[in-house]
């Protein structure tokens, strides 16, 4: 049985992921992570069923758990880090996928997301029959208070608070209904920041967006930002570890730009590295040079960008998603930790639109070609072929870089796609050659 994709366990609720199935990953979780379990969910309608499901299976083999009920992932996070009594946790969240969808994700003891190993060990368990715990050893559940706060305060404490006070900010925000809905308004109030909420009831039934923060998304965010002549407009997934911003004028920033900018100021700061995928526009590379910093690529995946961090001691990590990783606090992307780090930049450096307009302008292109598993490998070596003689980086798929851009080739790591980057400062050549390559691989896909 495989389980695990690109971030933990994912799939159709009643479907894929099932109460028995559940209650099989609960048995694995409580011999993988011991004793004292922290559970939280995102807001999704099948969150209660399978955390039902999942607890019982924990109990079942003698761990307890503490229910800290709807909390972004994130904040479960920093609570396993700061309680010595916890010795793991695990967040049911689909993050950014559609409200039928639901998952698991599991978190170390240390507050990290689990290890590639640690998940096979997982699996693994999962695949065989778990002897439960005798009748008077089975596991308790209790209710855990104070996580919210707690993660929220140590955000205030990483950042210049009182320059965002003083700034005396109007900020829009938007929590897809989801795990941020008490967590992010909490934070603004207690940065003095005026803030207008849209979707910020934690029920997904009938949610006001889907909880992908893509530009057409976030529409109606970025007319009420221009509206109110708010300073900023933020966004986040359903389960707050991810923030996309738009500016004072209403304009949507990819998440590239956004990570380009906190990383200058990052670097402003204290020299270092960063990292971030080799799926990242060229901006950030563009950037983290020009303040001094070192760049360091890894492939994609919020667990391997953390991993990637903890090997170099970074100074600070994302992904062009709106992931962002402050080590300082701890080592995971953090929604809150970035919406606050944008708000210092803004109270700090002035409006956002002006601090972007001064980066270099890349364009990017994304498409993606169906392409089956056993078909991934040949179609990967056929480009690897036609590209001798560029420049190339094989940190994750085929990264080919030419004098007027670059394109990444990857396998999907979770469906059967082949998906194809394209970047250029001139948008028509980021187009047309990611035109050339999906032609290219559709034609050698339908060859014999």
């Amino acid at each position: 049985m495989t389980l695990f994709g690109i971030n933990g366990v994912r799939g159709t609720a009643n479907r894929e992921l099932s109460p028995e199935t559940a209650l099989q990953i609960g048995k694995a979780v409580g011999r993988t992570y011991g004793k004292r379990i922290a559970l939280a969910t995102d807001a999704r309608d099948s969150a209660d069923m399978l955390k039902s499901a999942i607890s019982a299976g924990i109990m079942s083999v003698g761990s307890d758990i503490v229910d800290l009920g709807i909390l972004p992932t994130p904040t479960l996070q920093y609570y396993v880090k700061t309680h010595s009594d916890i010795t793991g946790g695990v967040v049911i969240t689909a993050s950014h996928n559609p409200p039928e969808h639901n998952g698991f994700k599991f978190i170390c003891e240390d507050g990290i997301e689990a290890t590639r190993a640690e998940e096979q060990t997982i699996e693994s368990f999962c695949s065989t029959e778990i002897s439960p715990a005798k009748w008077s050893e089975v596991g308790e559940i209790s209710k855990g208070t104070g996580a919210i706060l707690e993660h929220v305060e140590a955000v205030v404490s990483h950042v210049d608070a009182e320059a965002i006070r003083a700034a005396n900010l109007t900020v829009c925000i938007d929590c897809a209904n989801g795990a941020t809905c008490t967590a992010t308004p909490l934070l603004l109030k207690k940065l003095n920041v005026r803030a207008f909420t849209i979707n910020a009831d934690p029920q997904s039934e009938s949610p006001g967006r889907s909880s992908e923060p893509t530009e057409e998304n976030l529409e109606p965010l970025m007319a009420l930002t221009r509206q109110v002549g708010a300073d900023l407009g933020a966004a986040h997934d359903a389960d707050g570890d991810r923030t996309i911003f738009v500016t004072e004028k209403g304009d949507y920033v990819i998440g590239d730009v956004s990570l380009a900018l906190i990383a200058k100021a990052v670097l402003q700061k204290r020299k270092g590295k960063v990292i971030t995928p080799v799926s990242s526009s060229s901006i950030v590379e563009d950037v983290v040079e020009a303040n001094g910093g070192l760049l360091k690529y890894t492939s994609v995946g919020s667990h391997v960008v953390v991993k990637k961090m903890e090997e170099n001691m970074a100074i600070f990590g994302g992904e062009e998603n709106g992931s962002m990783v402050f080590p300082e606090i701890q080592l995971c992307r953090d929604g809150l930790m970035t919406l606050a780090k944008m708000l210092e930049c803004v109270a700090i450096n002035g409006p956002l639109s002006e601090q972007i307009s001064v980066f270099e302008k890349y364009h990017n292109v994304k498409c993606n070609v169906q392409c089956p598993d056993s078909k991934k490998s040949k179609l990967l070596d056929h480009f690897t072929d036609m590209v001798e003689g560029n420049r190339t980086e094989t940190v994750d798929g085929l990264k080919v870089y030419f004098d007027d851009g670059w394109i990444l080739l990857r396998p999907s790591t979770t469906e059967e796609l082949f998906r194809i980057y394209s970047e250029s400062k001139d948008e028509a050549i980021a187009q047309s050659r990611a035109d050339e390559f999906e032609s290219e691989a559709k034609r050698f896909l339908g060859s014999p």
